[in-house]
């Protein structure tokens, strides 16, 4: 039993190994425009809200929703209080759906 047991120990080893995500790729603001603008269209009427919160609100649903537009900006959604509140409504909003 024990000779068996000897050759699977690297492969249980292995398992366990912590995989780190890749860092994320930084956008320009052109390109993170052109995601957004490639994103489909949020369900409510963002008219009139700061250009800051609709980011963040198309950012933040397309996250939760997990599709190739969510990505979260970092960056600004420490140092952007319109962002980040954007953000999270978006993701609240579409995280129930």
């Amino acid at each position: 039993m024990r000779r068996h047991a000897l050759p699977l120990a690297p492969l249980l080893l292995a398992g366990c190994a912590i995989l780190e995500p890749p860092p994320p790729v930084e956008e320009t603001p052109q390109q993170a425009q052109e995601r957004r603008a490639a994103a489909p269209r949020p369900a409510y009427n963002l008219t009139g809200y700061p250009p800051a919160v609709r980011d963040g609100y198309i950012d933040g649903c397309e996250s939760a929703r997990k599709s190739a537009y969510g990505r979260k900006d970092e960056k600004r959604f420490a140092a952007d209080a319109k962002y980040r509140m954007g953000w999270n409504d978006g993701f609240s909003i579409c995280s129930r759906r």
